[in-house]
């Protein structure tokens, strides 16, 4: 056993070109055909192509993502060949952790997150809700400006990313309200994620799930909303539905994995963003990237300590 988590990047790490060193390794093309064939749609070439607008969406970044994530995942395992500790995803990244730790099938989870990704859009009219980074203020804080500035509305931290970085999430003039008394700035985000007002979204995705096979993991599942490691397939699904509504706690679960006996993260997919949160989550923690296949043969150097 490793001293490894594998992590996975959520939505907002999506762009063209994402994927393309990939399709030099035969894994990337069956991956990318794959998804195709299940979604009815050439995710590949908007993956590749854009337009940005369209890859944005989000029921087109979060397969993108997933599929992306996945290929990376599984080209850098299959030459590793360990186990990491721990598997987990940043939101919509909990999905491709649940393919890594064979939870769900590859095209079930591409299914899933593209179905995810609608009824998250339909649940709140657009610009109804919105989402914001607030800089500086720590999670009591934050909490307590915000149950001041909801006045009737909702508006309260939806991702604990790490030190000094809060996204808050709900009605889009509570959520300015917070803004006019915290350091922050709104997200280009079209609906206000793991908030309550995600209620319609979650009641639509469980049934979908209900339509999927879960297996038990086969590396235990670090959660964003419970900050549980989870093996039982019967304990996945309940999860996921919890997740859509509830506050991402990413800063928690990494020092959970930590104080577990994980030494180094390892970053699957397009982006850096869960790079960044470590090193002001635990700076003794590193966590390394794979987003193309010129960087594998450094990155299984840099990994050798770990193994």
């Amino acid at each position: 056993m490793s001293q490894l988590a594998f992590v996975f990047p959520g939505q907002g790490s999506q762009k063209p070109g994402m994927g393309a060193s990939f399709l030099d390794h035969p894994t990337g093309v069956e991956l990318f055909n794959r998804a195709n064939e299940r979604l009815g749609f050439d995710l590949k070439k908007l993956c590749l192509e854009g337009p940005v607008e369209t890859l944005t969406l989000t029921q087109f970044a979060q397969p993108a993502i997933l599929t992306v994530s996945s290929i990376a995942y599984q080209i850098l395992s299959s030459q590793l060949g360990v186990k990491p500790l721990f598997v987990a995803g940043h939101s919509l990244g909990e999905y491709s952790a649940l393919v890594a730790a064979g939870v769900l099938a590859f095209e079930d989870a591409v299914e899933a997150v593209y179905y995810r990704g609608l009824a998250m859009q339909e649940a709140v009219p657009v610009g109804v809700g919105a989402m914001a980074a607030v800089l500086g203020m720590e999670g009591p804080e934050l909490e307590a400006l915000c149950a001041e500035e909801a006045k009737g509305q909702f508006v309260a931290p939806a991702n604990y990313n790490c030190q000094g970085q809060i996204v808050i999430s709900g009605d889009a003039e509570a959520v300015k309200r917070v803004l006019g008394r915290a350091k922050g700035k709104l997200l280009e985000v079209s609906a206000p994620f793991h908030s309550p007002l995600m209620a319609p979204a979650a009641a639509k995705l469980a049934e979908k799930l209900k339509t999927l096979a879960f297996h038990d993991a086969v590396v235990p599942v670090m959660t964003n909303a419970e900050n549980k490691a989870l093996n039982r397939a019967e304990d996945f699904l309940p999860s996921l539905v919890l997740q859509v509504t509830a506050p991402v706690r990413w800063e928690s679960g990494v020092h959970k994995m930590v104080a577990q006996g994980v030494k180094g993260l390892v970053e699957f997919g397009e982006g850096k963003v869960l790079a960044g949160m470590a090193k002001r989550i635990d700076k003794t923690v590193p966590c390394l990237g794979f987003s193309g296949l010129g960087e594998l043969e450094a990155l299984k150097e840099q990994l050798q300590p770990y193994l």
